[in-house]
């Protein structure tokens, strides 16, 4: 199992993470992002981790 933390300081809200793990993150009223399921595995651990390495901010942490 993985933990999925974001980073509210250094998200900016470009929207990444929730277009590619829809069912892991969603956005806030500002669209800044926020975490749907903390803790992931199987199919929800790929979108986390692809996700991760698509944030430009490096916002995303996943801790195994």
């Amino acid at each position: 199992m993985t933990r999925v933390c974001v980073d509210a300081d250094l998200c900016t809200g470009h929207g990444r993470c929730y277009t590619l793990a829809p069912d892991v993150f969603d956005a806030d009223e500002y669209g800044h992002s926020i975490v749907r399921v903390a803790d992931v595995s199987g199919p929800l651990e790929e979108q986390a981790v692809n996700a991760e390495q698509n944030c430009p901010e490096q916002a995303i942490t996943l801790s195994r």
